[in-house]
């Protein structure tokens, strides 16, 4: 069998910047800047097993209104492996985020935070942090959660004893085996875990592919790291204004994550219900997921013209420029008083 095509939108756009950012303890972080020079600035932050390469269709998306700043989290892409375990934390995830927002917003300027899966657990850590709040206008939280992840995990059928169906998830997480080379069996497993029934072949073969190519060391460590996440603390200090984004079909981080988010946020903007979408949401969905960042950033962020948000808003891809169409049925969005 062939490999599908990869969709046009995902493949990495050539960055404008590149540099090393070092954190706190020294860790080097691989940092990219793509889109306008002098424009509001975005910042994204990737989740667990991916890279900067993660966010090619939302970046796709921003690129043409935006200043977009797309870092890899420790021990992912191009960023240096943490050469021990006590490095792997989400104080270092918070140390983190704080070191690229200080070398990428100028200061006296805020940007739009958006963060996938421990992408967000990254902005939730990191909230209470001086060098995070005062260069943050708005976050965007997609397919993450703040504390509980194995427990609602999905991964497993609920028709599995509780306690089975809580081992078989904790075992799933910390498991250093190799994933090894993608094949028809992986994909199948994988692209199950971790995408919804609407996301077209190619779009799942991008995922699995990027989840393999994270070194097994390091999605372990995090896993071990995310088995006992607990930033509620974190998240009760997050300020700023901020939306929430989940697909329905989510089995990493189900819906009911979001909810708990929504109701724990001091300033809530709504939380949008993806269809037919998994874990892999900007992948899977990137118009959506921009238009909510984008919609974030008309609203909240100094320099981006409000009247400008219908007519510039991102839109699906189509055939006349190259790229595949993502499907699904329309989002649903709840609003919050």
């Amino acid at each position: 069998m062939s490999r599908p095509s990869i969709p046009a939108d995902c493949l990495p756009p050539v960055p404008a910047e590149e540099s090393a950012v070092r954190s706190a303890d020294g860790t080097r972080l691989h940092v990219e800047v793509h889109g306008q020079p002098g424009a509001p600035t975005v910042v994204l932050a990737h989740g667990w097993t991916c890279s900067t390469a993660f966010w090619a269709p939302v970046i796709h998306q921003l690129a043409d209104r935006y200043r977009v700043v797309a870092y890899d989290q420790r021990g992912h892409g191009r960023s240096e492996v943490p050469p021990s375990r006590v490095r792997y934390s989400t104080r270092a995830l918070g140390e983190d985020l704080a070191a690229v927002l200080t070398r990428v917003v100028p200061p006296g300027e805020r940007a739009v935070l958006a963060g996938h899966s421990m992408g967000g657990m990254t902005i939730m850590a990191g909230a209470a942090r001086a060098e995070v709040a005062e260069r943050t206008a708005a976050a965007v939280l997609v397919s993450t959660g703040p504390f509980d992840l194995v427990r609602e995990l999905n991964v497993v059928p609920r028709a599995v004893h509780s306690g089975l169906r809580l081992l078989l998830h904790r075992e799933l997480m910390r498991s250093r085996l190799p994933l090894g080379p993608v094949n028809p069996l992986t994909r199948a497993g994988l692209g199950y875990a971790i995408m919804g029934t609407s996301a077209t072949a190619a779009r799942t073969e991008v995922a699995v592919r990027m989840v393999h190519a994270c070194p097994t060391a390091v999605r372990a460590n995090w896993a071990r790291v995310l088995g006992r996440l607990d930033v509620r603390a974190g998240l009760a200090r997050l300020a700023v204004p901020t939306s929430v984004v989940v697909g329905a079909e989510d089995r990493l981080t189900p819906p009911v994550h979001a909810h708990r988010i929504v109701e724990a946020l001091a300033d809530p903007q709504g939380l949008l219900l993806l269809p037919g979408v998994g874990h892999m949401a900007p992948i899977e969905r990137p118009a959506e997921v921009a238009a909510e960042i984008h919609r974030m950033a008309t609203a909240h962020l100094p320099g981006t013209r409000a009247a400008d948000a219908t007519a510039a808003a991102p839109a699906a891809a189509d055939a006349t420029t190259g790229t595949d169409a993502t499907t699904g049925t329309d989002p649903e969005r709840t609003a919050v008083a």
